[in-house]
């Protein structure tokens, strides 16, 4: 009798227990939703670094000596179409908005309008405009808690008598992000779900068994968001790890349960009754699950070495959904098929079909197969020339962060935006550029002189409005603060504060002791986009490292495991070039539904490749671990290929189309950030399971013959982690005996 191995052994344990099984996962969920309740607690919408860049330095010598705490404001705009400035009519609506925005709002100190001022740049060049500054009371969380009942007023008399009235600020820019990422968060659920319920009938063609993978995913992401709620206590957490959750676990969390019950469903066509069905889907799909995962997690380990919390934040909740996902498929999943029997092909379907034969010779990838490896050196050359083509597009990409221009434009911010833009010579709705300039006399002629020179510098950049300049009590701090023209995340705005650091601030404080830092939102992300730079080439070394290690040791060859990591590098590379392609050079992206930026957000490539090489590497596994399997029983490399290819072909495919399915539901949100990620995870799954899997591996593995398994002898010593199982009975008893792998020397 040959030994079940650790994951054929779990699943017959908890196929043979099944409601013991049953029962802990159940308290598992309660507790899940328990602790999840009170995630939005611990969530915060800051994304920080946790190394110490010229930016964070610079914001910590303001707080540590010149004020604690940055003045929060929002820049109220009302204009008419109607009436100007001058008109009585213009008058008694402000006065009256400003009555109820004061009156109703414990987060406003004060706000104050042209007619209390008088001061004319507060009024548009036509006077159809009017700017209203508003202070706000209490710390950025506490306003940011309390922007709501301000909003409201806003929103009530926005359109009234004919006047439009808007606001914009960094707490009202924060909070139309956080609720269009909501937003977004429910439409691709909306989209994704219904989509893959869809797709699961139609890969199963039962109803029973189309929902099991679905309440699976479920129950993965409850849990998994309930222990995020616990690590939330202890780490700052980014409040997208929400949008990420249940974006990778209804991917994954789906598409590993679709290879169980489909191996599952195929043992039991072959004859085997219930236990036996279950122990031998441990011993092989199982154990593909688990390695599957592994590598999955492994490359979302690379997202943590990231000194940033939103990539920590992301990671951590991939890593955690992941892995729930993971054990939840070992475990609670055989405990499901025992429970349900039979009955897993209930509720049939006439009009999709009966479920094919895993060895049924016809389908359309078997088709494709059989083609390409009858002239595999075209098909590769073929496909690594359109792939490379595609990928060259990348290197055109400017990265950057979404500033208000990305917002929905019916926002509220978004439409001051364009009014302060277009009526206003002054103005801005977000944080200036912070110089500050640390000595240990800011008052000495010599320092003084510097900071006139270098206002006089910014005042010739029209890139910046006038500077203000502040100085501590104690005499050894001064910050020159300046607005940018425009966005502040905009490409021109980057470019300006990279001036101030690398030319402008040099220049003026030449042969001074003064240590002049650059900070606010355009200087963190400058360097942001810096650290990004540095650190990709080590997650890249990290990841890919890592895959290779895992396949060698899985596989035992040296040749899989580095085909396996070009052809993910391919996939990705392509998927890249699409996303600079249509977001940032505009290309189809009307005809998509999808927003033209000037910029791809510097934090997409990076979490797309590691979420990318730990995802491709599910087909690559289940496809090799059948290839491998049935070479195990035939030593037919050609043959093996093919029964790899015909034998997954509709499961692989049905698990690609609920990725595509999921991703696209969170690409057809408002914002762009989640706009470029859902696109460019869908388009590379979409080559993966396609190209990669159809064409790629089949003409690449007939080319190199037996080589494929190529394992030198000197690295016999390595562990072997079986991924594709003992060979079937069935099989070994029709083929005749196979006699042990030799390596090479």
């Amino acid at each position: 009798m040959t030994s079940r191995g650790f994951t054929g052994n779990m699943a017959r344990r908890s196929a043979t227990h099944p409601w013991i099984t049953l029962i802990a996962w159940i308290v598992l969920l309660g507790a899940g939703i328990f602790f999840a309740s009170g995630l939005g607690d611990v969530l915060t919408t800051d994304a920080n670094f946790t190394n110490d860049p010229e930016s964070v330095r610079g914001e910590k010598l303001i707080e540590e000596r010149l004020r604690a705490d940055e003045p929060l404001s929002e820049l109220m705009i009302v204009r008419s179409d109607s009436y100007t400035v001058d008109d009585p009519e213009f008058r008694a609506f402000v006065d009256n908005l400003l009555a109820q925005v004061t009156a109703e709002n414990e987060i406003v100190g004060s706000a104050v309008s042209f007619y209390q001022t008088g001061a004319e740049e507060m009024v548009a060049t036509d006077r159809s405009a009017m700017m209203i500054p508003v202070a706000l009371v209490g710390d950025f969380d506490e306003a940011t808690e309390e922007i709501g009942s301000y909003l409201d007023v806003v929103e009530a008399n926005d359109g009234q008598q004919g006047f439009q009235v808007v606001t914009g600020g960094d707490i009202s820019i924060n909070e139309v992000f956080n609720h269009t990422a909501e937003q977004d968060l429910l439409t691709g659920e909306i989209i994704g779900i219904p989509s893959a319920i869809l797709i699961l009938v139609l890969v199963f063609g039962a109803l029973l068994a189309a929902g099991v993978p679905l309440v699976m995913a479920i129950i993965s992401i409850v849990i998994s968001l309930g222990i995020t709620a616990l690590v939330g206590l202890a780490f700052d957490l980014s409040i997208f790890v929400m949008n990420m959750i249940f974006m990778i676990g209804l991917a994954v969390g789906i598409d590993y349960s679709l290879f169980i019950v489909g191996r599952y469903r195929e043992e039991l066509a072959k004859g085997r009754e219930k236990i036996e069905a279950i122990t031998r889907t441990g011993e092989t799909a199982s154990k593909a699950v688990l390695f599957s995962g592994a590598t999955v997690v492994v490359a979302l380990f690379g997202m943590l070495l990231v000194p940033s919390t939103i990539f920590q934040s992301l990671g951590a909740g991939a890593i955690i959904v992941a892995t729930v996902s993971v054990i939840a498929t070992l475990t609670l999943l055989p405990a499901l098929l025992s429970l349900m029997g039979g009955w897993i092909n209930k509720g049939r379907l006439p009009f999709v079909g009966r479920m094919q034969s895993a060895v049924d010779e016809g389908g359309f990838w078997s088709r494709v197969a059989r083609v390409v490896m009858r002239r595999p050196v075209i098909s590769v050359v073929l496909v690594v020339a359109f792939l490379a083509g595609m990928s060259s597009v990348y290197f055109t990409i400017n990265l950057g962060q979404s500033g208000v221009s990305t917002l929905p434009q019916e926002s509220t911010v978004y439409r001051a935006f364009t009014m302060l833009e277009s009526e206003f010579n002054g103005g801005s709705l977000q944080s200036p550029v912070d110089i500050v300039v640390d000595a240990g006399n800011v008052n000495t002629p010599e320092i003084q002189a510097s900071i006139d020179n270098l206002i006089a510098t910014l005042a010739a950049d029209p890139m910046f409005g006038p500077a203000v300049v502040e100085t501590n009590e104690a005499g050894n701090l001064a910050l020159v603060s300046v607005p940018t023209t425009g966005d502040n995340q905009s490409t021109e705005a980057l470019a300006a504060v990279e001036r101030i650091q690398n030319t402008y601030a040099p220049a003026a404080f030449s042969g001074t002791n003064a240590e002049v830092l650059v900070t606010g939102p355009t200087a963190f992300t400058v360097d942001f986009n810096q650290m990004v730079s540095f650190y990709t080439p080590l997650v890249f070394l990290f990841v890919l490292g890592m895959s290779f290690i895992l396949l060698l040791l899985a596989f035992r060859s040296l040749v899989v495991p580095a085909k396996a990591i070009v052809m993910n590098l391919l996939s990705v590379g392509a998927s890249y070039g699409l996303l600079v392609a249509v977001f940032q050079h505009g290309i189809g992206n009307e005809l998509l539904g999808f927003t033209q930026v000037e910029m791809i957000e510097t934090w997409v490539p990076l979490m797309m490749f590691t979420i990318l090489f730990g995802l491709s590497m599910d087909y690559h596994v289940f496809l090799l671990s059948r290839i491998r399997e049935r070479y195990d029983v035939t030593r037919d490399n050609a043959e093996s290929v093919a029964y790899g290819v015909r034998s997954t072909a509709k499961i692989i495919t049905g698990a690609a189309l609920i990725m595509v399915a999921v991703f696209s539901g969170f690409a057809m949100g408002e914002l762009v950030m989640f706009q470029q990620m859902g696109f460019g995870l869908a388009t590379a799954v979409i080559l993966d399971a396609t190209i990669i899997r159809s064409v790629l591996v089949p003409a690449s593995m007939k080319l190199l013959g037996d080589w494929n398994w190529y394992f030198p002898s000197w690295l016999s010593w390595l562990p072997h982690i079986s991924v594709e199982g003992t060979p079937d009975e069935h099989e070994e008893a029709s083929h005749g005996h196979v006699p042990e792998l030799a390596t090479a020397d």
